[in-house]
């Protein structure tokens, strides 16, 4: 076995764009494993030699799990937290709100961002075959951009930070997303409130946003627990052109694209300048793929920004046109090609079915005679946002609570037998033949 060392960074051939890992670093776990690395892995018993691993290839790609509900609640997947503080609400804002006690709610919020994980979390997601943690942040972490009328927990910067070290000595990659925007980006309590009338499309909440992203930078670059990050997402899942919820999408998106984007790229990166950070460890800036809907990306950045870029595609099936049975979904997912925009990741799926038969109990997860279907499906969906253009992808998510269905918990997932515990397995058990 290596020398164990700290979760250390040194730089393969240089190359003059933003990083990612295996790639273009090499990160390296306390214990001395390098997730990004099939020879490591096998090496530290972490995956079996699978016939199929000369066509893999040594490097793995992106392979992770979001932390859901642990820094922006949602009451759909994490129904006891609030039930234990005693909101009956959806979103963080609401729960805050009902409380009318903000020093309780702190308190609260605190005891939450203390126990959703530990480090154990991160070294299960390693022992797990997993490389990567997308941690979804709201703008109220920057306690100086929020106003006086919003309500949110304060008192969380130190429990972010806490799980980034986690995670950095785990040996994982780190994606930070700006999952909730001020003024909400879309009519869904993964905002952190449900606002009827998505209000982020403005000077004043760009501006905002913009201040969260140039702290967020300075962190990265400047605080050494945070020295596995390599991504920062702009924004998740904004208003979609078309969606019969937001009548003034299009102008909506245009704004985002024609205002917003340009000017957090610029912020990024002149927040490196000032840092005197060399371009190959830039971060990559993350903005959802055109599939998602919410128009071309790149429209309005410069040409020369996009070798620093990189894409966020969610692609839940349940969602989708796919049949709703078992051969549909694993005819689709066989058939999915998720390329687009370069780099391009999945940043969230799960095993979620149609909402119309997910209680059936030929769709029960924990029904035996399923498991061989949502194995293989999981094996599926895994070949297809690893091929071609695609460069892996993040589950969601790790945990949940009160929630009690696999398909939407990693961990419930494997233990019930759904989701692989080698994920190379997948190249090997037939999902697609």
């Amino acid at each position: 076995m290596r020398n164990a060392i700290v979760s250390s960074l040194f730089t393969l051939p240089l190359l003059a764009s933003a990083w990612l890992p295996g790639e273009h670093k090499q990160i390296v776990s306390r214990d001395g494993i390098d997730l990004f690395n099939r020879s490591s892995l096998y090496e530290h018993g972490l995956t079996k030699r699978s016939p199929d691993f000369p066509k893999i290839g040594d490097q793995v790609k992106i392979r992770g799990v979001n932390l859901g509900a642990h820094f922006i609640v949602e009451n759909w997947m994490a129904s006891t937290v609030f039930s234990g503080f005693g909101c009956k609400s959806t979103s963080e804002f609401d729960c805050v709100s009902s409380l009318n006690d903000q020093t309780k709610a702190d308190s609260d919020f605190q005891g939450h961002w203390k126990s959703w994980v530990s480090a154990d979390d991160f070294k299960k997601m390693a022992s797990l075959g997993l490389n990567t943690v997308r941690i979804p942040v709201g703008y109220w972490f920057l306690e100086t951009i929020v106003d006086s009328s919003e309500h949110f927990p304060r008192g969380g910067e130190k429990y972010l930070d806490q799980a980034v070290q986690w995670a950095k000595e785990a040996g994982l990659y780190v994606i930070i997303e700006l999952h909730g925007a001020p003024g909400a980006q879309a009519t869904d309590a993964f905002t952190g409130q449900v606002n009827p009338s998505p209000g982020f499309f403005d000077t004043y909440n760009y501006e905002r946003a913009c201040k969260w992203l140039e702290w967020m930078t300075g962190k990265v670059h400047s605080n050494p627990s945070y020295s596995t990050v390599g991504m920062i997402g702009l924004l998740n899942e904004p208003v979609r052109i078309g969606d019969s919820r937001y009548p003034n999408a299009q102008s909506q998106t245009d704004s985002m694209r024609k205002d917003y984007y340009p000017t957090a790229w610029t912020t990024i990166r002149n927040k490196e300048a000032s840092l005197n950070v060399a371009k190959d460890q830039q971060v990559h800036i993350q903005m959802m793929d055109q599939k998602w809907g919410s128009g071309n990306p790149n429209e309005f950045l410069p040409d020369q920004t996009f070798w620093h870029a990189a894409y966020d595609d969610h692609q839940y099936v349940k969602y989708t046109s796919a049949e709703v049975s078992h051969q549909g979904y694993l005819d689709y997912s066989c058939a999915d090609d998720r390329s687009g925009n370069w780099p391009v990741m999945v940043g969230e799926w799960s095993l979620s079915v149609n909402d119309d038969v997910e209680g059936n109990s030929d769709w029960d997860p924990n029904n035996a005679a399923n498991k061989d279907f949502y194995k293989k499906w999981f094996a599926a969906q895994i070949m297809a946002y690893e091929k071609g253009q695609a460069i892996g992808w993040t589950f969601w998510s790790w945990s949940t609570s009160g929630l009690n269905d696999p398909r939407w918990d990693y961990q419930l997932g494997v233990d019930a037998g759904i989701i692989l515990s080698n994920i190379d397995d997948a190249y090997t058990i037939g999902a697609c033949s």
